[in-house]
């Protein structure tokens, strides 16, 4: 399924330290990402124009459910699974240089990369990259992606959506404006909250920082990641971060993974409670998409643990949960205070505690 918006403009212009080879990456993305459902060209054009309408469908009900408006902002950018993987790589190039460029300044013993091995490292190193997003592109079904030193867009992925709404046996145009609650509640929190993307970023890079070891000890680190696999398997944990990450950078991430679990859990809560007025079938494709959620095995099991995918969804659940409780005690208006600085963002106790945050953020 390849008729998509052709205007997504991936390419980046943040100097490139040649460590990654990103032109690589997104080849070998590309190359390796499976095909998408067979459809016909109309069907795709359909497929198409229905996901950017029910985005900006979306936009009145997740404004009047959250309670949160943002003024104006991009529409929707419907893309294939190759196109995902250039978005992808691009904003990970962004996100990732500044923290290479920090692991090379650590070097005690500082010495120019000859050439040919920063050709041949970038390589390997990009077809690493382009192999992860090649897994991911086929899973995803939409992203605000929050582009460091770009544009944020919202992002479809149109075969992924008619491929899952096909497998789950539901209504199309539900399922598709449903998909959309949840990613336009995304937007709408990057937009209304000013400083929320910055904060995001922020976190990310400084952690991305943190867990990069000094070179001189990178031999020590992939014996312990050896050492340590078969646990990040039993655990389901955050996969390999946890293998190699200190107790101080687990603390770390732990801060971040709060964020995103309120920000997943949030907008799983909005794209619900919409309700059967705007979306008639809610309950049945929320129930169908819960089991389905759940319903992973085999190879895709492992690479999703040691991913720390599994972790991702207990983000929305457990974030669910934090939305739903400190709503019920305090109303929406209370728990918007939530968004007034980063200072009253939860902390990692309080997702699992949702009374502590209101008793330190409302008294």
């Amino acid at each position: 399924m390849t008729s998509t918006d052709k205007a997504l403009q991936t390419s980046s212009t943040i100097e490139n330290s040649g460590f990654v080879d990103w032109g690589f990456a997104k080849a070998t993305g590309r190359f390796m990402v499976q095909a998408g459902p067979t459809v016909l060209p109309g069907q795709a054009a359909e497929v198409v124009a229905s996901l950017r309408s029910a985005a900006e469908r979306a936009r009145g009900p997740v404004a009047e459910t959250a309670q949160m408006h943002s003024v104006g902002g991009a529409p929707a950018v419907i893309v294939d699974r190759s196109g995902w993987i250039d978005a992808n790589v691009d904003s990970l190039q962004s996100m990732l240089e500044p923290v290479i460029k920090a692991m090379l300044a650590k070097r005690k013993t500082p010495a120019p990369a000859s050439p040919v091995m920063l050709g041949v490292g970038g390589k390997v190193t990009g077809a690493e990259v382009g192999a992860l997003t090649a897994f991911l592109a086929s899973r995803i079904l939409g992203q605000y992606d929050l582009a460091p030193d770009g544009t944020p867009r919202l992002l479809l992925v149109a075969p992924n959506v008619l491929r899952t709404e096909t497998e789950l046996g539901v209504n199309a145009a539900d399922f598709r404006l449903w998909i959309c609650m949840h990613e336009e509640t995304h937007r709408v929190q990057f937009t209304a909250v000013p400083w929320l993307r910055q904060h995001v970023i922020d976190s990310a890079r400084h952690l991305s920082q943190d867990l990069v070891p000094d070179p001189e000890h990178l031999g020590e680190r992939i014996r312990q990641i050896a050492h340590n696999v078969p646990n990040a398997l039993r655990s389901g944990g955050n996969g390999l971060t946890d293998i190699f990450a200190t107790a101080e950078q687990r603390a770390e991430i732990a801060k971040v993974t709060a964020i995103m679990s309120l920000l997943e859990g949030h907008a799983d809560v909005v794209m619900d409670d919409v309700g059967p007025a705007i979306v008639p079938s809610v309950e049945l494709i929320r129930a169908k998409f819960q089991q389905r959620r759940q319903d992973v095995t085999g190879v895709d099991k492992i690479l999703r643990r040691l991913l720390g995918l599994e972790a991702k969804m207990r983000q929305y659940r457990d974030g669910a949960v934090f939305v739903r409780e400190v709503t019920a005690k305090v109303g929406t208006d209370g728990f918007n205070a939530v968004w007034t600085s980063p200072q009253t963002l939860p902390l990692p106790a309080e997702i699992e505690n949702p009374p502590a945050w209101v008793q330190r953020v409302h008294g």
